[in-house]
């Protein structure tokens, strides 16, 4: 019988793979469309509602610092643009233009074909057990960080 901690540590491996795997592949899918990753991670966090920059940056999970050089990039290229905020004078709100929302939807598009790719020769009932191995991992490691 396997050593759960030693598969544990190759599922931990594996996670880390698939993140450099399907990371590069997304860089590919954003390229193509003229964009990065990144860029497409911000157009996507503010293509329902138009959020602060922070807000943004707390729903990516990344810095706001970060988010802020893209969004100023984003906005000079004329894929969003900065609103005012009613709730806050200084913290103006990320919205995508017309043009950022054509660019995202050609995005979505490719990374959507990709899926289907990815995913012909994989059983759905494997792809939902995998998510939810994958989600009680998250939930694990999310109730240590508190410890």
């Amino acid at each position: 019988m396997p050593d759960v901690p030693d598969e544990m540590a190759l599922l931990v491996a594996d996670v880390y793979e698939a993140a450099g795997v399907l990371r590069r592949s997304g860089e590919a899918i954003a390229a193509a469309e003229g964009q990065t990753q990144a860029r497409w991670q911000v157009l996507g966090a503010v293509s329902d509602e138009p959020l602060s920059v922070a807000r943004a940056a707390r729903r990516l999970g990344i810095t706001r610092q970060g988010v802020q050089r893209i969004a100023n990039d984003l906005a000079r290229d004329g894929l969003a643009d900065f609103r005012p905020n009613p709730d806050h004078r200084s913290s103006p709100l990320l919205g995508l233009t017309p043009r950022g929302r054509r660019v995202l939807a050609g995005i979505t598009d490719r990374a959507a074909a990709a899926h289907r790719a990815l995913s012909a020769d994989i059983a759905s009932a494997d792809i939902v057990a995998a998510r939810d191995l994958l989600r009680r991992v998250i939930e694990q490691v999310r109730q240590r960080e508190g410890e």
